[in-house]
């Protein structure tokens, strides 16, 4: 099939580049011609396992091409996704006016009957909404489609060609059917793909991302229980994690939750409720999780004091999760600005996520290129990201580069009775301190 994908941010990217994967012809379109320059040359301005392979097969095969011409792809296609990003407005809303400029673009570029298809997360009624844009931008028929998205960073490739289900929200048959074959090469081995209204379809996004970050933020609420009562959350966590009711994924405490969706989505799903609808569990699942960020701030604090003037802490992991460079909103923001305004000072790594994090603290902290280079003469190590690479390290080498064997374990990376047999204090979360 002949596809246009509106937008090469993440979901945009991943789709647009899977899609050619299959065998499609698919047009990209960005209107940051630096973007779509560094793209056609097989250079993926994102960190996502896998994808840049893709992307040069891709550029090679010429299935996928990128451009900033939005009325030839969609003259050109069959099937257009748009795939632009709703951020977040002062009021908590989803801004989506990038979305509905988008639309009367497309609909403007519309030489016959075509299927628009939204990825991008939007309000619920926000199909509507694009139906009128493109009724009063053009006289062609066409048939607007829901199609949300349900990728993870860090394996969102194998997410969207190895999906759960794909979700198809609209009323259009021949649009639903040319959709189904679309995407049946990626559910051959019988994932489901569910045909529903518009506006169900974008609830489903919504109530999705919701139920996880309830989920993290309901297991850290029980991890900070657990250490009142000197409770292991660790064994709690296995044990309530094999009742097939609950399930063993997204119940790892930490500090927080954070990324592009979560916090967003959340917020989003409020503000639709309002006025008249009070969502007082989504809101204590963000409050949960806006404290959850300062809680190892504050462990720091009970060993070291409030006043850290003089103090150096290592941290390792910037990113929001591992496997990706993604650091929106992510809690070591929170952490580090935190560690700042108290006086103390910075030595970071990440894998990857090192030149996004100097577009938020510039030169205030240090960064290093090695994991241990960043412990020298540090007063302790605090872990924020759980990447792989953390989880079997060289305790005695850390113990000789920093000032003091402390260590912040903000992901529940080590075994702190381990640490404590080599001579560490270990503060975790959920588990007990010292």
């Amino acid at each position: 099939m002949n596809l246009a994908v509106i937008g090469t941010g993440y979901v945009g990217l991943v789709a647009g580049t899977c899609f050619a994967e299959s065998g499609n012809d698919v047009i990209c379109v960005d209107i940051d011609e630096s973007k779509i320059s560094m793209l056609s040359a097989g250079r993926v301005p994102i960190y996502e396992p896998g994808l840049g392979e893709l992307v040069q097969r891709n550029l090679k095969e010429q299935r996928l091409v990128f451009t900033t011409n939005l009325q030839t792809a969609v003259a050109e296609s069959s099937i257009v996704f748009i795939a632009v990003g709703t951020p977040q407005s002062v009021d908590g809303k989803a801004n989506i006016e990038q979305l509905l400029s988008t639309a009367r673009a497309v609909g403007s570029a519309i030489n016959g009957y075509k299927v628009i298809v939204n990825k991008s997360t939007a309000p619920v009624g926000m199909a509507d909404q694009i139906k009128n844009v493109l009724a009063g931008s053009t006289t062609y028929p066409f048939a607007v489609v829901v199609n949300p998205e349900f990728l993870k960073e860090g394996a969102a490739v194998e997410d969207f060609m190895k999906p759960d289900r794909v979700i198809l929200g609209g009323d259009d048959p021949e649009a639903i059917d040319l959709l189904k074959e679309l995407y049946e090469p990626f559910v051959r081995t019988g994932n489901p793909i569910l045909v529903m209204d518009t506006r169900s379809a974008e609830m489903s996004k919504y109530a999705a991302n919701a139920m996880l970050a309830m989920k993290i933020s309901y297991i850290n609420e029980v991890a900070n229980l657990c250490e009142k009562f000197g409770a292991d959350i660790g064994e709690v966590r296995r044990a309530i994690g094999l009742d097939r009711r609950i399930g063993p994924h997204f119940i790892f405490p930490g500090v927080g939750y954070g990324g592009s969706c979560f916090p967003k989505d959340i917020r989003a799903m409020i503000a639709m409720g309002e006025p008249g609808l009070e969502l007082a569990l989504l809101r204590a699942v963000e409050q949960v999780n806006e404290r959850q960020k300062g809680i190892l701030v504050e462990k720091v604090m009970r060993h070291f004091g409030r006043d850290l003037s003089g103090r150096t802490f290592a941290v390792w992991g910037l990113s929001f999760k591992p496997r990706t460079d993604d650091m929106r909103e992510a809690p070591s923001i929170t952490v580090i600005e935190s560690l700042l305004k108290a006086g103390a000072g910075i030595q970071a790594y990440d894998p990857e996520a090192t030149e996004e994090a100097r577009k938020i603290f510039s030169d205030r902290i240090r960064y290093h290129q090695r994991n241990y280079d960043a412990l020298k003469q540090a007063d302790a190590l605090l872990v924020l990201t759980e990447w792989n690479e953390f989880r079997r390290p060289n305790f005695q080498y850390i113990k000789e580069l920093l000032k003091q064997p402390v260590i912040f374990d903000g992901r529940n990376v080590f075994d702190p009775e381990e640490l404590r047999k080599l001579g560490f204090t270990c503060y975790s979360i959920g588990r007990k301190d010292g």
